[in-house]
């Protein structure tokens, strides 16, 4: 299976942001335009887009829907979307608006049955954002820590229908130090959900290390400032997950 590679549209006020350490105060904006970041990815090649609404994040409220809205519209690749959805009927609106994936996360940790009723409803729609300081699960757009292990919080949705779980190592988020492999596998050895890596993809080396053999049960990783800042080249990156290249 050919991983993947989701380009991330984080939006804060209508806009495509990338943050540090999730720190709303340190936001650099890379294009004020969200759905033409999202067309720009689908030109490079990538087939996947996963986008964040910061500010529902925070607020436990969609806040930048309309932004989401064009991006749906101006893209034809299947997009996940996460932040501040807490609600069946929240799930259900996304899902009929067109959106391939919702993402879970707070609401993960506050009512793990409302995802598993999630799964039930809306099979093969559901992700899980599990988003870690330290070891232990952080909530509330990361501005809340919890005494939950990683792990255990998975472990609870083993066999529900759980489509993914999207691990954020936020010590890592957004300054270009490399994925913390070895957390990020040590979760996907533990369950039989797959996996998608984020927070921290810095270069090519990271891209090449998805492919690993210890790597297999990945689904693929998530790049945000990486590829804005230039520090990966798409078509090399793909070619790298396709088998074509080993990358440098």
């Amino acid at each position: 299976m050919t991983k993947i590679l989701f380009p991330a549209i984080d939006l804060k006020d209508g806009q495509c942001v990338r943050l540090v350490k999730g720190d709303m105060g340190q936001a650099t904006v890379y294009n004020p335009d969200p759905a033409a970041q999202a067309k720009a990815f689908e030109d490079q090649g990538f087939e996947w887009l996963h986008v964040v609404d910061l500010n529902g994040a925070f607020e436990g409220q969609s806040v930048n829907g309309a932004a989401v809205e064009a991006i749906l519209a101006a893209t034809t690749n299947p997009v996940q979307l996460g932040g501040g959805i807490r609600t069946l009927e929240h799930i259900e609106n996304w899902l009929e608006k067109g959106l391939a994936r919702v993402i879970l996360g707070t609401i993960a940790v506050r009512d793990p049955d409302l995802v598993i009723e999630a799964c039930r409803q809306f099979p093969g729609k559901i992700a899980v954002g599990i988003d870690a300081k330290g070891g232990k699960v952080a909530v509330e757009g990361w501005a809340e820590a919890s005494e939950l292990g990683v792990i255990e919080l998975a472990k609870k949705f083993e066999g529900a229908g759980v489509a993914a779980i999207i691990y954020t190592d936020i010590d890592r988020d957004g300054i270009l130090t490399g994925i913390n492999w070895e957390s990020t596998i040590d979760l996907a050895d533990a369950v039989s959900i797959p996996v998608i890596a984020s927070g921290g993809l810095a270069s090519i080396a990271d891209v090449v290390r998805m492919t690993m053999p210890d790597a297999v049960k990945l689904e693929g990783a998530i790049s945000g400032r990486a590829l804005y800042d230039g520090r990966i080249d798409p078509e090399q990156a793909l070619a790298v997950l396709r088998g074509e290249g080993r990358g440098k």
